[in-house]
């Protein structure tokens, strides 16, 4: 893990801002959408102007074609069509309230259903009137998630800690909202134990469901277990 704990007090210093709108048990309705915005910004910012060009050049095609054509554009399986990342945001202060509320609709379907689960934009109002918007959005950009900096299963841990503090901010149980760690590698052994022998013949192709997601931690382990079982697997 690089500076994991370093990046969670970052984050967690950055919700002692919303003190006085907020009481500490509302900040997580603030922090945690805000930090998953902040991971797509940085994932989708190196390719954000192949992705704005794409954008107008089939702009006139069917939505299946635009759909495939941003797609590869921005390199991974969603984008954001809005001319606005973290960074360009803080050029216009007065109208941060406005700005991101286009940045938050520009994203594609796949990632509009992630960030509508947290019900952000009903806090940008509340923000913007209390004139911290502008201040925790710029905070955010100095954190920088990118995978190239942030692995997959770091940024689960950096989620599943602040959830932790959060909730314990609240006087709720952590174990509510996520499984620990530690929990999931036994479920993933038990899970893939009795099949080893199928894992390890060439030529299985096995498809790995979790309909209870969360932060990714089931996937995660698994995709660290299979590499032991088979030298080369691919998760």
């Amino acid at each position: 893990m690089n500076n994991f704990g370093e990046k969670v007090n970052f984050i967690w210093s950055v919700a002692d801002l919303l003190r006085g709108p907020y009481r500490p048990n509302q900040y997580k309705d603030v922090m945690l959408p805000l930090t998953v915005l902040r991971r797509l910004d940085c994932v989708l910012e190196p390719t954000k102007e192949k992705v704005l060009s794409a954008n107008k050049k089939w702009g006139a095609k069917g939505k299946g074609v635009l759909d495939a054509k941003l797609i590869r554009a921005s390199g991974v399986p969603f984008y954001n069509t809005s001319r606005y990342t973290f960074e360009k945001l803080k050029g216009d202060p007065n109208n941060m309230a406005a700005n991101l509320t286009n940045y938050i609709k520009g994203f594609s379907t796949r990632a509009m259903k992630i960030i509508e689960h947290f019900g952000f934009e009903e806090q940008i109002a509340k923000l913007d009137k209390a004139d911290r918007l502008f201040l925790i959005v710029s905070k955010f950009c100095e954190i920088d998630l990118h995978p190239d900096s942030v692995s997959n299963i770091e940024m689960g841990y950096i989620f599943e800690e602040l959830i932790r503090k959060f909730n314990e901010a609240s006087n709720e149980e952590a174990g509510d909202h996520f499984t620990p760690r530690e929990v999931i590698r036994l479920m993933v052994n038990l899970i893939f134990m009795p099949d080893e022998d199928v894992l390890t013949t060439k030529g299985i192709v096995k498809t790995l469901f979790d309909p209870a997601c969360g932060t990714g931690g089931m996937l995660s382990v698994a995709e660290e277990y299979l590499p032991r079982v088979e030298p080369g697997c691919a998760a």
